[in-house]
């Protein structure tokens, strides 16, 4: 048998390049785990991350490794304390909503209470009223019973749309911290696009009413080398502004998101051929220089990006889709021809 050490002694650097590769797709698969989980702060995770997986690209040093490993570290424990104030929050919300409903049904119980005894006083009145033997006796005793029973019924109904007024108004707000929070949740923190997760939800519901609509995947061309010549805040400027042309080109109704680091994605209503449509009017208008602050100067970079275009089909899980749209790009990214998918 060849010994471990004789085996990395022959394939040494092969074994070290392939530690590495593995290295960054653990790098990757923590950033993409870390939106999944928290979306919130999992942005976050995932940008930092995207430097350390960078810095690879070059020879790396023990010093470079052990300064990353360092870093990550840290990532991950700065994201973990996000993810546990994000979550505490959300908790702290619904127990105080929690509490108003609470509250709300012990002061309901209260006034039941006290308006039980007045009926209580009133049938008491009513009853003694077959003692009675005045004509007048009982119908002045009737009239106040009547004005009273008609005031307690007037109050208990203004108490009533009080409570259930002060109750609407509160759900009213802590309904809104949700959606609000919510909708936090499905945005990319840097382009403001849908982010993965929204972008996945929106495909659900469109399989789950089996309307006709196709998916783009783009992925940015160059985009590492944009990253290691003109440096990461370029990059993202990049980033949001190719978002916002990409953003413009479609309708209000169409999902278009940030799929992750440098690949984008497009849900629109219809078939293949409104998509091809689409994909002519990216190439022509989204495509081209887009200029950006490389230190003190500014310079303009060629973007452009490769594209795979899939239509739903019956039958089709999210899965299936993504995979057929994912191949399509990749055979326009290494030069093939568009799927028709």
């Amino acid at each position: 048998m060849i010994s471990i050490k004789k085996l990395i002694e022959r394939n040494g650097e092969e074994l070290f390049h392939a530690t590495l590769d593995s290295y960054c797709s653990l790098l990757k698969a923590i950033g993409e785990s870390g939106v999944q989980a928290c979306p919130p702060v999992g942005s976050t995770l995932r940008q930092n991350l995207l430097p350390l997986q960078a810095a690879f690209s070059t020879e790396p040093t023990p010093t470079l490794l052990r300064e990353t490993g360092q870093k990550v570290e840290a990532e991950i424990t700065q994201w973990g304390c996000g993810a546990a104030d994000y979550f505490k929050h959300r908790a702290g919300e619904i127990k105080e909503l929690m509490m108003i409903l609470a509250r709300t049904a012990e002061l309901i119980g209260e006034r039941d209470q006290r308006y039980s005894r007045q009926f209580e006083e009133f049938t008491g009145r009513l009853e003694g009223m077959a003692d009675l033997h005045d004509l007048a006796q009982i119908r002045d005793s009737l009239v106040k019973s009547a004005i009273d029973l008609k005031a307690c019924a007037e109050a208990m109904a203004a108490e009533s749309q009080q409570s259930v007024a002060r109750l609407r108004a509160d759900v009213r707000v802590y309904q809104e911290r949700l959606d609000e929070a919510e909708e936090l949740a499905r945005r990319d923190p840097l382009t403001g696009l849908d982010n993965r997760r929204g972008v996945e939800s929106s495909i659900e519901s469109r399989i789950r009413q089996g309307r006709t609509f196709s998916v783009l995947i783009l992925d940015l061309n160059g985009f590492k080398q944009l990253n290691d010549t003109c440096g990461h805040l370029a990059a993202d400027e990049v980033l949001k502004q190719f978002s916002a042309e990409l953003k413009s080109g479609f309708r209000a109704a169409d999902i278009v998101g940030r799929w992750g680091g440098d690949e984008f994605i497009v849900v629109l209503d219809g078939g293949r051929q409104k998509a091809n449509v689409h994909l002519e009017r990216i190439t022509r208008w989204v495509f081209g220089d887009y200029t950006v602050r490389v230190g003190e100067t500014s310079r303009k970079v060629p973007v452009s990006a490769a594209i795979g275009v899939a239509e739903w089909q019956a039958g089709d899980s999210m899965r299936t889709l993504l995979e057929r749209a994912d191949a399509a790009m990749y055979r326009d990214k290494h030069g093939g021809v568009k799927s028709k998918a």
